[in-house]
């Protein structure tokens, strides 16, 4: 399998999509500004995909302000992810608006992804860019990135100004490395909203716990730790090993067998479907419990649902479809 990614102009995509499987091309990345504020253009180009390039995974900028339900539809026919730019203006963003339209695409079943910045406004502050990972973490984006995290020269991550400090930008950035690091390299989005309310601690104060982990463990930004390029299984270790900590140190242990079986069965069934990964997990409860709608209050599930300790088997059915079985 080739998984080599390669970027293109738009003009260039849409006059050779034919030739992208020819030439061993499996991913494309369009973000192209006059695309994604164009609904009608961005139609034609996902009609095209579906009909020359069908096999194609495709990761597509997109205006919010486009998305409605003729979108989404048309999105469901490809294999791609919608890239959302949650960037402020001075005003800030409007969170109305971009629920609105998460929802739309969380409804539809759709694989989108937000990008967040910090010190990018002349009144940008720490409160606020904390207030942003807050909002976009609620909205069950599969990603979240950060380009500013991305450019390995400091000097052109920010600019300091006189509400937002160079402390404030370092913590910023180190509050991002810890996002992009265990929420997205970490594939936590099945889970995390309910892990955050059975801690009672928002996003932004986890990352920040998390990012001070990251310092003491060596794998912080600043250590060169790269998570894209490290296995999931790697991650999933030291999600675990920081969720005991932050059970114990919340009084709620008794809730860490329950968070164990939920992110190494999720985990399981990432890997499934990103490498074709088939696994046996090794389970406290039921795994029709764990993916049932009770899992989403964690607090109450470990006081009502009991213990059925299970050997999951997670793998492709017959029609190439994510199943598990419990095995005797």
């Amino acid at each position: 399998m080739n998984d080599k990614v390669f970027e293109f102009k738009i003009s260039e995509i849409e006059n050779s999509l034919e030739q992208c499987l020819s030439k061993g091309i499996t991913e494309l990345s369009v973000h192209d500004n006059s695309l994604a504020c164009d609904k009608g253009r961005v139609l034609r180009f996902f009609s095209k995909v579906q009909s020359v390039a069908p096999d194609l995974f495709v990761s597509v900028k997109i205006n919010p302000k486009i998305i409605d339900n003729q979108l989404c539809q048309a999105a469901q026919n490809i294999n791609c992810s919608l890239e959302l730019d949650f960037k402020a203006s001075e005003k800030g963003f409007d969170k109305k608006l971009l629920s609105k339209k998460c929802a739309l695409l969380n409804n539809a079943g759709l694989v989108f992804g937000v990008q967040l910045y910090y010190a990018d406004t002349l009144k940008d502050t720490l409160k606020l860019f904390k207030d942003r990972i807050d909002f976009a973490v609620a909205q069950y984006p599969n990603h979240i990135d950060f380009p500013q995290t991305e450019n390995s020269d400091e000097s052109a991550l920010a600019k300091v100004t006189g509400i937002f400090s160079g402390q404030d930008i370092r913590y910023a950035r180190n509050l991002a490395f810890a996002c992009r690091t265990f929420y997205s390299a970490g594939r936590a989005v099945p889970w995390f909203v309910s892990v955050l309310a059975a801690l009672k601690i928002t996003a932004s104060s986890f990352f920040a716990d998390f990012s001070e982990w990251q310092k003491v463990n060596n794998c912080d930004y600043k250590s060169g730790f790269a998570p894209e390029n490290v296995k999931h299984e790697e991650i999933e270790k030291m999600q675990l090993i920081f969720l005991t900590m932050k059970l114990e140190e919340k009084h709620t242990p008794n809730l860490l067998p329950l968070v164990t079986d939920i992110v190494q069965l999720n985990g399981a069934f990432s890997r499934l479907i990103s490498d074709g990964t088939q696994s046996t997990v090794m389970t406290q409860y039921d795994p029709e419990d764990l993916l049932g709608p009770e899992s989403m209050n964690l607090v109450a599930f470990e006081k009502d649902v009991c213990m059925e300790k299970c050997a999951v088997n997670v793998f492709l059915n017959e029609y190439g479809e994510v199943d598990f079985r419990c095995l005797q």
